[in-house]
């Protein structure tokens, strides 16, 4: 997005038009441009929103459809689970600015000096155990970093996964939470255990971003999180440790369903917009094939938008500048939304539940972990009290519904 903006005014030369940009930390963006959306405020013109909000608004009416772009966008480029999950009774309403699953990145240096090979897809048992031997507090070493601020799109965004491969899930098949079952409570303990003795201090403030700033200047010896930080943290211009960094899989613990998260975050358009014509324009540039090859020509092709579009894995100059961009591709199109867990499930979603409820539900039970990661109180206590809230939000809502 910071690209994005910085090149936009090619577009603004092109068509003689102002963008104005608002430039939102995530958690705010996302209460910002629900409760406009919502509210029919129309202070935008131009949404960013992730691969939960797009269908559930587009199906409200709120999004105008965006299937008219032309035949020179060339929809049939896009990604295809990415694009059908932005797309309801056969209408697009959001197009993909980047898209990204998750897996681990680990310091090969650190590992190749304790002697430790990291597998192709590690369990969550030797991830504690590596990072057992990883950590040196007295140099500000610490053998994992995760999320831990509190957010449906921020810690649980990560603990969804976690909670998935350890055999969890949100709901049963009659809505009924599952929040304070057996697998739940492993994962959480294993993730307080895991952040308590071997990450940063201070991390239940620490989101994507803040963790990025960690690895990208030495203190993590891995790393889980989104496919996306990966432009990022090997460009030697943004990271101190792009020359000492691989890759492999999210971690797994009893099974592999929803081990890896799905998620686009994408454009769209308000349907409260008065300049939807103009707002299409900007959205077809910033999303083309063209834009793609500005941004390797101008900024680096390690820095174009990953997972959207099948030419840029054709492109040789992303194939030698991004190591990473097989693995990313793999993990995007491996993750099914439709069978995130290892129990059947009445939702889609690998770390959300595509419901409209879930932005709340999240929150809440993101904050009831938070709270036990800081020691405030212990995870049974956490994720009781996050079931009986989530149970009472469910009941006031009519679930099941028929």
């Amino acid at each position: 997005m910071i690209i994005m903006q910085k090149l936009s005014p090619e577009w603004e030369k092109e068509t003689g038009n102002k963008l104005n940009w608002v430039v939102l930390e995530e958690n705010v963006l996302r209460q910002k441009v629900t409760t406009d959306i919502a509210t029919k405020a129309g202070q935008y013109d131009i949404l960013t929103i992730g691969g939960y909000e797009a269908p559930i608004w587009g199906k409200l009416g709120w999004l105008e459809p965006l299937d008219d772009l032309g035949d020179d966008y060339d929809y049939g480029d896009l990604l295809a689970p990415i694009k059908s999950g932005l797309t309801v009774n056969g209408k697009l309403y959001a197009v993909p600015f980047y898209t990204e699953s998750s897996f681990t990145l680990y310091r090969k240096d650190l590992f190749d000096a304790a002697g430790i090979k990291m597998p192709d897809q590690p369990t969550y048992d030797q991830i504690k155990e590596y990072a057992a031997k990883l950590t040196d507090k007295s140099k500000e070493q610490y053998g994992i970093c995760l999320r831990g601020k509190p957010g449906w799109g921020e810690n649980m965004a990560f603990l969804g996964t976690m909670i998935n491969t350890y055999g969890g899930r949100w709901f049963d098949m009659d809505w009924k939470p599952q929040i304070n079952s057996a697998p739940w409570k492993k994962a959480i303990t294993d993730y307080v255990d895991l952040m308590k003795k071997y990450g940063p201090p201070g991390a239940t403030a620490n989101g994507f971003n803040e963790n990025q700033a960690l690895f990208s200047t030495g203190h993590c010896a891995m790393w889980i999180d989104a496919t996306s930080a990966a432009g990022r943290v090997y460009d030697p211009k943004q990271s101190q440790v792009a020359d000492k960094i691989a890759f492999t899989r999210a971690p797994v613990a009893v099974t592999p369903n929803g081990s890896s998260w799905s998620w686009s975050w994408n454009l769209a358009i308000p349907a409260s917009s008065t300049k939807a014509e103009a707002a299409k324009s900007f959205i077809k540039w910033a999303t083309s094939k063209q834009y793609v090859k500005l941004v390797g020509e101008k900024d680096g092709w390690v820095a174009v938008p990953p997972g959207t579009r099948k030419s840029t894995y054709d492109l040789a100059e992303y194939q030698k500048a991004a190591p990473f961009a097989d693995t990313v591709l793999k993990a995007i199109l491996s993750a099914d939304p439709a069978k995130p867990t290892k129990d059947p499930v009445p939702y889609t979603g690998v770390q959300f539940v595509a419901i409209p409820e879930f932005q709340g539900i999240g929150t809440i039970v993101g904050q009831q972990i938070a709270s036990a990661l800081a020691g405030q109180q212990s995870v049974d206590a956490a994720l009781n009290a996050a079931q009986k809230q989530v149970e009472r939000d469910m009941k006031k809502a009519g679930y099941p519904k028929k």
